[in-house]
């Protein structure tokens, strides 16, 4: 049996009624609907202002229904009657961004997967002590400017998607830093990016084993940002900077990539210390996470860093990817958490799997 995260309390209800999964209107959500309604579950979208009108285009991804707040913020004064009908609520990036991790926390509607985690992940020094505590191997870290003795990229707390990085070929360089709030100074590994969707489940028996449950590979990708990219990165600021162009990283979309084979033990390998350290820590984070890094060209991957819930790169697959195939048939993230809900469901687990 897993660690139980959610007061029973606060569960109680779903134990009658079916899960309605609800989520944010933005990120992911096409994929989280789509994958609730491919498992005969409920949907909720929670809009800000008028809901949009791209979910007409796809029916098999619209929400049953739409909850429209003024601001995201005032979604807590719904979380009595959210919880009434069984709302499930799915953490995305965006989600808990907008909102603010604290806010998040405190909402009083059932969340899958542990909240807990958020803490760590949106403190980028709590985020790096995870990681170190679990051997994993990272870039280095600079303590202050003043320390930086090569290329780096310095980035601000919480999910962003990229914007506000910045990237220095030297100490020189960083003269035009002007932060803007709490930020971490990295060492700039030369490599290609990889981001490995991962899903943890305390519930599941087969597979992949780490400690109570076991962890599936989901999918794979790299991500298009905004107007400086890969091996130019260093070499293109100076010409970008002359044209008045600030080289920014804001992800722009995504691009399904496959990992060399041979890399997969050292992957799968690093997301089993992730999950054992974060069991001991807080309690495990459950779900979708995504491990995210750089292969060198002596191949070792490198994780910069890690997003504990699911991740954009995700909705390239909403019917499967080449890995998930190999787990279950058009096995999207999206149904993956919704598969989970159901079992958990169906096995009176759902404090495990629930906060």
């Amino acid at each position: 049996m897993g660690i139980a995260l959610a007061p029973a309390s606060r569960v109680a209800v779903l134990r009658e009624r079916t899960p309605i999964v609800t989520t944010l209107c933005s990120h992911s959500s096409l994929q989280i609907f789509h994958g609730a309604r491919a498992e005969g579950l409920g949907t909720l979208g929670v809009a800000v202002g008028k809901p949009p009108r791209f979910y007409e285009a796809f029916p098999l991804a619209r929400p049953d229904r739409f909850l429209a707040v003024p601001k995201i913020a005032d979604l807590g004064r719904h979380a009595r009657t959210l919880r009434k009908e069984g709302a499930v609520v799915v953490p995305t990036g965006s989600f808990v961004e907008y909102m603010g991790p604290e806010a998040f926390n405190d909402l009083d509607v059932p969340v899958f997967g542990n909240r807990k985690v958020l803490g760590w992940e949106s403190d980028r020094e709590k985020e790096r002590d995870w990681l170190e505590m679990a051997g994993v191997p990272m870039p280095r870290k600079f303590a202050d400017l003043s320390s930086v003795d090569g290329p780096v990229i310095i980035k601000y707390y919480g999910a962003k998607g990229g914007k506000g990085f910045f990237l220095a070929k030297s100490p020189k360089e960083l003269g035009d830093f002007r932060p803007t709030g709490p930020y971490v100074i990295q060492e700039y590994v030369v490599g290609t990016r990889y981001y490995a969707h991962f899903f943890y489940s305390p519930l599941s028996e087969e597979g992949y084993r780490v400690r109570h449950g076991s962890i599936e590979l989901l999918g794979m990708d790299r991500r298009d940002e905004a107007n400086i990219d890969e091996l130019y990165k260093l070499g293109a600021q100076e010409g970008l900077r002359q044209a008045g162009i600030r080289p920014t990283f804001v992800v722009t979309g995504n691009v399904p990539v496959i990992l060399r084979e041979s890399l997969l033990p050292q992957v799968f390998d690093i997301a089993a210390r992730i999950v054992d350290t974060s069991v001991d820590l807080f309690g495990g984070m459950v779900g979708p996470f995504c491990v995210e890094g750089i292969v060198t060209e002596d191949l070792q991957f490198k994780v910069f860093e890690i997003s504990t819930r699911i991740v954009a790169g995700t909705n390239l697959f909403p019917s499967g990817s080449s890995y998930s195939d190999l787990v279950a048939p058009q096995l999207s993230t999206g149904r993956r958490i919704a598969l989970e809900l159901k079992r958990a469901r169906t096995e009176d687990r759902l404090v495990e799997v629930l906060s």
